[in-house]
């Protein structure tokens, strides 16, 4: 069975889209097809902004192509399979475990099944929560769910409006903030990674954006030696947050 072609995710149509806003499901996004004026679309619209749902425009290509009854009438929502948690939840799970709070930051992963690696990679690594922002990132879908292996089920995710004020609260919390760039002036195997720590991993492909690396307490780059510049960014993750268990069952 191709999974990416039989989502459960996926709720189409005026009528679904409405019933699953009105009983307050997780929603990541609802698509709308662009110039449409229907005052139906339009009310789907306002319901959605005031659940602080992403509302996105779509032109009816887009629409088309994840559809799948073929019968959308101009919506699409993208439904979460698990609800988000807080940050302060995240914060709490480590606490309750006695631990040094272990927290991954994504900057814009949009790639699906990166974030599902690096879900599945994190919650076998020791990461207590993993930090994603509203907009411009992929978010809890059955792809997601489905690549990590099942780790979605037991991996605490939060879901922000702004990263930058994010960090700024793990860092008011006492957590080291680390931002991962092929510049970072500490290469990561002489960078001290124990206690409690977020690190921070770039998009596909602009990495780390320039408000987020600002908030980053330190810059550390990943060695390479071959002739290609940069790794996979679930790739990258991994390699990160192996470093950080090493040092911490030293």
């Amino acid at each position: 069975m191709d999974f990416e072609n039989d989502r459960e995710d996926i709720i189409e149509g005026r009528n679904a889209v409405i019933e699953a806003l009105r009983a307050g499901r997780t929603i990541d996004k609802v698509f709308i097809q662009k110039g449409e004026t229907d005052k139906t679309l339009g009310h789907i619209a306002s319901k959605a902004r005031d659940a602080g749902v992403v509302v996105v425009d779509a032109d009816r290509r887009k629409l088309d192509s994840m559809s799948q009854t073929h019968a959308h009438q101009g919506v699409i929502a993208l439904a979460a399979v698990r609800e988000y948690c807080t940050v302060t939840d995240i914060l709490a799970i480590a606490a309750e475990k006695g631990e040094a709070p272990f927290v991954v930051v994504c900057d814009e992963l949009s790639d699906p099944h990166n974030l599902g690696a690096v879900i599945r990679t994190s919650e076998a690594a020791g990461v207590h929560g993993i930090i994603i922002p509203k907009r411009r990132s992929a978010g809890l879908t059955s792809i997601v769910d489905k690549t990590s292996a099942g780790a979605a089920e037991h991996m605490a995710v939060a879901r922000v409006a702004n990263l930058s004020a994010v960090l700024k609260e793990l860092k008011d919390a006492g957590v080291w903030v680390y931002g991962t760039a092929a510049e970072g002036e500490s290469a990561l195997w002489k960078t001290d990674l124990k206690g409690p720590i977020c690190i921070v991993i770039g998009s596909e492909g602009e990495g780390i954006g320039r408000l987020i690396r600002e908030n980053c307490d330190f810059l550390v780059s990943i060695p390479m030696k071959g002739k290609v510049s940069s790794l996979n960014a679930s790739a990258a993750a991994a390699v990160l947050m192996y470093e950080v268990l090493r040092q911490r069952d030293i």
